[in-house]
């Protein structure tokens, strides 16, 4: 019967027409009845089985008709909006990443780009540096740069001749990252022996270079490298544990210091045989030619025009410099220094006095047969923003007389080696070739870090409104506390040490810095440097070194113009970077110039170097428990192996509580009165005796260190390297 019912229905129905109610649930089996009675929120899936084997996939259900029919125009404008919106975003990144990879004109503000050289220009400093002997250095190009060819270097012997080519060696690229040495061969130098009853270390060889590429090698803080063994390798390689090496082994391949030897005349190639590679000119997505592909520019500037540069220098062989300065390039130490003369650049002064070789332990009129260091100290004898008067020269060495700190300094058994010179920001800025004609223009000259003090040019640094606007910072002249530091003169030596450098040329060291040793092996090594931000990959300039009229130096003068004359140290990490030049100034590991640093930002702290400083304050005021280290060791167990030590300011903290006074012997008695009547103003002068029960029972390292110095020049003990003084 139901056969026939069913049969009929069939039979009266059209093809074009469905043999169900659209309004009544209709199911092919079982299975997909249960499905649908039994999910709440899966109604979109529905199993399937395939005709020929037995597995059960998920096929989207259709679902009623109307419902569906409602919601899938909801849901199908939805899906076209979020379409659209998908390939607009899809075209602009697509858009940014082309215009990205080339010249960009457009950056988000959080990583715009500093960077104001064209290729061209920043190829131009690269064979300038190299071709003048300044990249002794075995460190890559960038591939950036877009050299085709290898530029010859006379800082770098040739390389030695490969008999055999790996077949694995892949081929070369189509820009070059190598330079080819055709400088003087290097004789790497034997680790100082010690002798037979020396008690003092010998001074390094004249003429005698370190290889800064191996103590990298040795020292270098990205690769797990410890300062405590770096100073080990450093002071074992020059010899500085002189009858204190223990047997450790064999420690001949601790070699860093090298000398060169005369090229041979067959050895000699012309420059001119070098053809300047420029990388091909690379097309803009839109058919342009541009050959600043691959380059980030500063936004809403232009391309710097080509840099004016000088002829390329002829380097010489440093055998050759050994016994004679070159008058053209003298070697310079620079310090600058804001407010009265105290013992912070008189310490800075002694530790010169100490360590380098001046040829004071000869006798008068004697010559030196090497070419004597000098320090030039620069005094901005007022405020940072202020302009100095005309009788400023003469002001300032009437001051540096009657000061006991710095009077001593003033005697002629010292005047070929310290010079004091008078810092005149205007006088500077107008000697800089890059700066002179736009400096003026410039809002502020104060910028560090991106912040910026303003002084208007309406208000003198003199004036009360100026004072209510800004406080006394723009009047202070030196740090004499933490709540009244001298930002200002901070900021302004920040670009002076540039200035100074690229103007004289040698080494520049923050005021807040004491020699440990010769640094004769640096001034060998011909290429500009500067030492690592602790952790950070930035440098720090507490330590720089730039070459005379350089094109680096023009480079820079050049980017922190256009960057809000910002020389920070991070400002110009950044500006180095992103003109792919860092490897032109090479960022040295702290360890020599800075050991304690790593410690004081909790690094190292399983292996700390010797001694071990927990903050910078720990100098000054040492701790208790570590308060015996500093009159046992002395100045040979204040981190032996590096060449100087930075105590970061402190300008406050005096180096000798007990006696802060210049003590100094009979020769300067007079000054040494005069500071201590002014260090205890209720005590008469003439009656004062020297008491141990008046002196610090633990005596600090900034303590040990100040009178060792002081030991040297009354006459009590030699330098150290054994030298008396003679006067």
């Amino acid at each position: 019967m139901a056969t026939r019912y069913f049969a009929g229905f069939q039979r009266h129905t059209t093809r074009n027409r469905p043999f169900y109610d659209p309004q009544l649930p209709s199911y092919s089996s079982a299975v997909r009845e249960k499905l649908h009675l039994q999910s709440s929120g899966r109604q979109w899936l529905v199993p399937m089985t395939a005709p020929t084997r037995r597995i059960r996939l998920q096929s989207v259900s259709p679902g009623p008709r109307s419902r569906l029919a409602r919601v899938g125009r909801r849901r199908g404008f939805i899906c076209r909006c979020v379409a659209f919106l998908t390939v607009v975003f899809a075209i602009a990144v697509v858009i940014l990443t082309l215009l990205g990879t080339e010249e960009s004109h457009w950056a988000p503000p959080f990583r715009d780009s500093t960077l104001v050289f064209g290729r061209e220009n920043l190829q131009r400093i690269w064979k300038w540096e190299i071709e003048s002997g300044h990249y002794p250095s075995n460190g890559k190009i960038p591939e950036q740069i877009g050299f085709t060819s290898a530029i010859l270097n006379p800082a770098l012997p040739p390389a030695k001749a490969h008999t055999l080519i790996s077949p694995f060696t892949p081929p070369p690229g189509p820009v070059t990252t190598i330079t080819r040495g055709v400088g003087p061969r290097r004789t790497y130098l034997e680790s100082q022996k010690q002798s037979v009853g020396a008690a003092y270390p010998p001074r390094p060889i004249p003429g005698s270079i370190a290889d800064l590429d191996i103590i990298l090698e040795q020292c270098n803080f990205s690769e797990g490298k410890y300062v405590r063994d770096c100073l080990e390798f450093l002071r074992v390689s020059a010899g500085l544990d002189n009858g204190r090496r223990l047997r450790r082994g064999s420690v001949d391949g601790w070699k860093y210091a090298f000398m060169e030897e005369g090229r041979l005349e067959e050895e000699k190639f012309p420059r001119a045989t070098q053809a300047a590679p420029i990388v091909p000119v690379g097309p803009y997505p839109t058919g342009r030619q541009n050959s600043n592909a691959g380059l980030m520019k500063k936004r809403n500037v232009q391309w710097e025009r080509p840099l004016e540069l000088p002829p390329p220098e002829q380097p010489s062989v440093g055998s050759n410099r050994s016994t004679a300065c070159d008058p053209e390039n003298l070697r310079l130490f620079h310090m600058f220094w804001a407010g009265p003369f105290n013992e912070k650049p008189y310490v800075a002064l002694l530790s010169f006095l100490f360590t380098q070789n001046l040829g004071l332990h000869l006798e008068p009129g004697q010559e030196l047969d090497v070419c004597r260091p000098q320090i030039w100290l620069w005094i901005n004898p007022g405020p940072a923003a202020a302009v100095p008067n005309p009788s400023a020269l003469t002001d300032m060495y009437d001051a540096l007389k009657t000061n006991p700190w710095a009077a001593p300094f003033l005697h002629p058994r010292f005047k070929n080696v310290i010079k004091f010179r008078l810092w005149n920001t205007t006088e500077q800025l107008d000697s800089n070739l890059e700066l002179r004609d736009e400096w003026r223009k410039m809002d502020t000259l104060f910028n560090s870090g991106g912040v910026t003090v303003s002084v208007p040019a309406e208000q003198p640094a003199g004036s009360s409104s100026t004072i209510s606007k800004t406080g006394d910072m723009v009047h202070r002249l030196g740090s004499k506390s933490e709540a009244t530091y001298d930002r200002l003169s901070v900021i302004l030596s920040d670009m002076a040490r540039f200035i100074v450098t690229h103007r004289y040329g040698g080494i520049y060291l923050d005021a807040d810095t004491i020699f440990l040793r010769d640094w004769e092996e640096l001034w060998g090594w011909k290429g500009a440097f500067a030492y690592r931000w602790s952790y950070h990959e930035d440098y720090n300039t507490a330590v720089l070194h730039l070459n005379k009229g350089s094109a680096l130096g023009s480079f820079l003068f050049r980017t922190a113009l256009k960057n809000g004359f910002d020389f920070h140290p991070v400002a110009v990490s950044k500006y180095l970077k992103e003109a792919h030049l860092e490897n032109l100034l090479l960022r040295v590991p702290d360890a020599l110039f800075d050991p304690a640093w790593l410690n004081t930002e909790g690094y190292q702290m399983e292996r700390p170097p010797h001694p071990f400083f927990a903050g910078f304050a720990d100098f000054f005021d040492t701790p208790e428990v570590q308060s015996a280290a500093p009159q046992v060791t002395g100045f040979e167990g204040f981190f032996r192996g590096a060449f100087s030590y930075h105590f970061h300011n402190f300008w406050w903290k005096p180096f000798d509580p007990a006696r802060n006074w210049p003590d100094l012997g009979p020769k300067f008695a007079g000054g040494e009165r005069a500071a201590r009547a002014a260090a205890n103003p209720h005590a008469d002068p003439d009656d004062w005796s020297d008491k141990i029960t008046d002196d610090k029972r633990d005596l600090d390292w900034a303590t040990v260190l100040k009178r060792t110095f002081e030991g040297y020049i009354r006459g009590e003990k030699p330098n150290m390297y054994g030298e008396w003084l003679r006067w």
